[in-house]
């Protein structure tokens, strides 16, 4: 039997996206039901949910008495999904009112609940906003936090949903820990407070405005461990290089190209961070000039010659600028004699532990899984066998969070 997820729609501008989100469950095999407010329907119309769910739908209680859905339907869910969630409707939902079928729904639900906030930035940052929400988590509510871009109108800043697919991503991995199949999604957000930079992705470095130097790097290791550090309850920003995934909910990203754009970016954002994970491949050289036009085979031949300088070492100026306190990991992807080059590289880079992997064509780069090791100066902390990158994050933050001031933990 397909799990039964209820989908809940607030009335905020950002309801057409739920469109999206409904299709990637429906796709998957999910049953879904969808559950609006009576605002919502301003933004989407029920003819327009009920073609997309199969199913019938209202926002009042009093549709179908006999069937008892503003009980029934939260008894039977596997999953019940807000989004958007407007700033009234966490109110409501923290406040514990039932005066419509989605928050008659959110208190009978059994099963976990996730709230996708959008909002304008004043009302995200409002003291009672950011009260509801504090009281929701309390009670095992997740409620991720939004993401920061255009908001209704010309304004920018932090209240924008996030990205579906980070929303129906989050969903899973909620559906799979209800099954027992990924108990990292169940972490205690043991960062609140803290707040961490991520790099990922690989950088390019142009050739001529056509073609460029750059490495196998997807950016999905960098970005798995910016979603743990989020969930976890930290304040994060991602420098992500020439990445084309969806963004992970509630962070911040810094998109940057070249190894120089990197350097930059990271060293601005290292300044305030408590944590810095170097999980980007920078390309290690660049060509000495950029061609204003596209070479052309005539003009260069068959066997061309490009110079090559070196990019500086980002990792290593971290290094040496660390505040005290601030941790600094870095990654070391290997092709052969792994673990002997990651020591070489914490030395180097003055870095307080590094990732290594072994990576090659079907390895690493690209892939959903991984298989690393974390390293200290003293030698192997943690083996950490093949899993997807997700749980690879999560058992990597669990080493980093050990060594954090203020834990009272050792390594």
């Amino acid at each position: 039997m397909a799990d039964r997820v209820i989908l809940g729609v607030g009335g905020g501008i950002a309801a057409y996206k739920a469109c999206e989100l409904l299709r990637l469950f429906t796709e998957g095999g999910y049953d879904v039901r969808v559950v609006p407010t009576a605002a919502a329907l301003r933004f989407v119309g029920a003819p327009t949910w009920a073609a997309l769910s199969g199913h019938p739908v209202s926002p009042d209680v009093w549709d179908d008495v006999h069937e008892v859905p503003h009980v029934r339907l939260g008894q039977s869910a596997d999953l019940v999904v807000v989004a958007p969630a407007t700033a009234d409707l966490l109110a409501r939902a923290a406040h514990g009112l039932a005066d419509d079928l989605l928050t008659s729904t959110l208190l009978t639900a059994r099963c976990p609940v996730l709230l996708a906030p959008a909002m304008h930035t004043e009302m995200w940052e409002h003291p009672a906003t950011r009260h509801n929400v504090a009281t929701l988590r309390a009670r095992g509510v997740h409620v991720l936090e939004p993401a920061t871009g255009r908001l209704t109108g010309a304004d920018t800043g932090k209240g924008r949903l996030p990205d579906p697919a980070a929303i129906h991503a989050r969903a899973l991995a909620l559906l799979a820990a209800t099954d027992g199949a990924d108990a990292a999604a169940e972490r205690p957000r043991d960062l609140a407070g803290r707040r961490v930079l991520v790099t990922a992705g690989g950088t390019r470095e142009p050739l001529d405005p056509v073609r460029y130097l750059g490495n196998r790097s997807s950016g999905k290791q960098g970005y798995a461990f910016a979603a743990a550090a989020v969930d976890r309850g930290a304040s994060v920003t991602v420098v992500a290089a020439n990445v084309a995934l969806p963004p992970p909910a509630g962070v911040r990203v810094l998109p940057v190209s070249t190894t120089a754009e990197l350097r930059a970016a990271t060293l601005a954002a290292a300044a305030e961070a408590d944590v810095v994970v170097m999980a980007a491949a920078p390309a290690d050289f660049r060509p000495a000039e950029v061609a204003t036009d596209k070479i052309k085979k005539a003009d260069v031949g068959d066997t061309p010659t490009i110079a090559l300088v070196a990019n500086p070492d980002i990792a290593a100026e971290l290094g040496a600028g660390k505040r005290p306190g601030q941790l600094l990991v870095v990654f070391a992807a290997e092709t052969r004699d792994a673990h002997a080059h990651a020591r070489r590289k914490l030395r180097a880079k003055g870095a307080d532990l590094v990732v290594v992997n072994e990576v090659g064509v079907d390895r690493g780069f690209g892939a959903d899984v991984n298989a690393a090791a974390v390293l200290d100066a003293d030698g192997v902390v943690r083996d950490l066998p093949e899993q997807p990158k997700r749980a690879m994050a999560d058992a990597v933050w669990d080493v980093i969070r050990a060594r954090l001031p203020g834990t009272g933990l050792t390594g």
